[in-house]
C-alpha cells in the first residue's frame, strides 16, 4: 500500500520517552484526535504529555480521505426519531463547530483546505433522501434535495450540504504539532488507574485521554462489545474528472469520491475486518465502469471503528475510571469527530462543561441490533478450531490474502504474515507460524 498523504510531507520527529514522567494530563495516541487534544491543552497552558507507539499520524489518519463534513450518512433523521431534535441538533452543531475550527486553524497552517459541498445520493430510494433533508432542515441547516449529481448516471435523489470542505491531513498535523510535548516510539502497554506503563517507563498523570483508535483497557467500558472495525479501500486515479464536491452513495456497499489536486480518490469495498467480501477489486471495477480513460496511481486501505448507534463515544472511559477519558467509534467520519472529541475532552479534563458532551457520552444504552451482531460474530469465531489466535481476546485469526495479513473478525486487530502487530486493540504480536 502507498498512501497519498505521506508522499509530499515530512512529518516532524519526536524523541521516545526515556525515564519516568509525571504530568497533569497524559494523552495516549498521536493521531488526529490526540494531536488536537495536545494542541488545545498546550494553548490553554495545561501541563500535558502525548505518547505515540509509532510515529504521529502513522495510524488511521494517514489513510483517511480527509473530508470535513457534518453530513454523516442519513444519521440525523434516525437521531431525531430515537432521541429528539435537541439531541440531533447537538450532534449537528458540534460537527459544524468542528469544521469552523479546522478552517480557523488552516489560516495559519498550509494544508490545502478548500471548500467542497458534501453530497450523498441513493440510486433507488428518493424517500430516504427526502426524509433526511427534512430532518436536517428542521434542525436549522440549509440542506438541499436534488436529483442531479456530477457522476455519469442518474440517481433517485440526493442531499447536498453546502459549505463543507476537504484538506491534506498530514500537512495539517505537521503544522499543528509545533512546540507540542510529544514522545514517539513510546508504547503504553497497560493503564492502572491514571498510571501508564511502557516497556521501560512509568507515566503518572492526574487525568488520561485514551485516543488510540480502539480503546485498549478491556476490563472497563465494554468497548470490545460496543465496537467493531471495518476496512475500506481507496484508489487514486489520474485523468479522471473534477467533481468539485465530495460525494457518497448511501447504500450499504456504496462508493465515495473526492478530488485532490489532479487526482480523483474513489473509495469503498467496505467489509468487516476479517471477512472476505468487498475489497479493492470492487473499487477498481466501479472506477473502470465510470472512468475507463483513467489510470490508477495509488491504492491503500484504512480501518474505521464502528459504534453501535452511529455516534462516537467521547467522554468518561467508564464509571470505574473517573479520571480516564476516551475518544473512539468515529465510524467513517474521523476528521470532524476528532475535532469534536478534542473540544469535549479538553474541557472535561479541565473541569469545564461542554455543551456538546451529552450527545457523545459513552454511557448511553447499548441495546441495539448491532450489539447482538457483534456478540454473535465473536461467539462464532471462538468456536473455530485453530491455534492461530488473536493476542487481544483470543479470537480465531483469518488469513487476508489481498493484504497478506492475519485479521481478527471480532475486534479488528491485524497482524503481519509472521504475526507482527499491525492494528490494535491487540497490544502484542501473535503466534501464527
Amino acid at each position: 500500500m502507498e498512501y497519498l498523504w505521506t508522499k509530499d510531507v515530512e512529518m516532524p520527529e519526536f524523541p521516545p520517552l526515556k525515564g519516568n514522567l509525571t504530568t497533569d494530563v497524559l494523552i495516549i495516541g498521536g493521531g488526529m484526535a490526540g494531536i488536537l487534544c495536545a494542541r488545545m491543552l498546550h494553548d490553554a497552558k495545561v501541563n500535558y504529555a502525548l505518547v505515540e507507539a509509532d510515529r504521529i499520524g502513522s495510524g488511521m489518519t494517514r489513510g483517511t480521505t480527509a473530508v470535513l463534513t457534518a453530513q454523516h450518512d442519513t444519521l440525523y433523521a434516525d437521531l431525531i426519531d430515537k432521541h429528539g431534535e435537541a439531541h440531533a441538533r447537538q450532534y449537528l452543531e458540534a460537527n459544524l463547530h468542528a469544521l469552523a475550527n479546522f478552517r480557523a486553524l488552516a489560516h495559519d497552517i498550509p494544508c490545502d483546505l478548500e471548500d467542497a459541498p458534501s453530497i450523498m445520493y441513493s440510486l433507488d430510494n428518493r424517500a430516504q433522501m427526502e426524509r433526511e433533508v427534512r430532518a436536517v432542515n428542521s434542525l436549522g441547516f440549509p440542506a438541499e434535495l436534488t436529483s442531479r449529481v456530477p457522476l455519469p448516471f442518474g440517481v433517485a435523489g440526493a442531499v447536498v450540504f453546502p459549505g463543507m470542505a476537504q484538506f491534506h491531513p498530514l500537512k495539517f498535523l505537521a503544522g499543528l504539532v509545533k512546540d507540542l510535548h510529544i514522545h514517539e516510539h513510546t508504547f503504553v502497554r497497560r493503564l492502572e488507574g491514571t498510571v501508564a506503563y511502557t516497556d521501560t517507563s512509568e507515566i503518572r498523570a492526574k487525568r488520561v485521554i485514551v485516543a488510540t483508535h480502539f480503546p485498549f483497557v478491556n476490563r472497563h467500558g465494554l468497548y470490545f462489545m460496543k465496537l467493531y472495525q471495518k476496512r475500506s479501500f481507496v484508489i487514486a486515479l489520474r485523468n479522471a474528472p473534477q467533481l468539485n464536491c465530495t460525494i457518497m452513495d448511501v447504500a450499504e456497499n456504496g462508493m465515495y469520491l473526492r478530488n485532490y489536486e489532479d487526482l480523483l480518490l474513489v473509495g469503498g469495498g467496505d467489509r468487516r475486518t476479517g471477512k472476505q467480501s468487498g475489497g479493492i477489486e470492487v473499487v477498481r471495477a466501479f472506477a473502470r465502469r465510470l472512468f475507463p480513460q483513467a489510470s490508477e496511481v495509488l491504492a491503500w486501505a484504512n480501518q474505521d471503528c464502528i459504534s453501535l448507534d452511529g455516534v462516537p463515544y467521547i467522554g468518561s472511559y467508564s464509571p470505574a475510571m473517573p479520571d480516564v477519558y476516551v475518544a473512539t467509534g468515529f465510524n467513517e467520519w474521523g476528521m470532524t469527530s476528532s475535532m469534536v472529541a478534542a473540544e469535549i475532552l479538553t474541557d472535561m479534563v479541565r473541569g469545564q462543561e461542554n455543551r456538546y458532551a451529552d450527545a457523545f457520552a459513552p454511557n448511553r444504552s447499548m441495546l441495539t441490533a448491532q450489539l447482538f451482531a457483534n456478540m454473535g460474530a465473536t461467539l462464532l469465531d471462538f468456536a473455530i478450531p485453530t491455534v492461530k489466535r488473536c493476542s487481544h481476546l483470543g479470537c480465531a485469526l483469518r488469513w487476508n490474502p489481498s493484504e497478506h495479513s492475519w485479521d481478527c473478525p471480532c475486534h479488528g486487530s491485524r497482524f503481519s504474515e509472521h504475526g507482527r502487530l499491525l492494528n490494535n486493540p491487540a497490544m502484542r504480536d501473535s503466534h501464527v507460524e
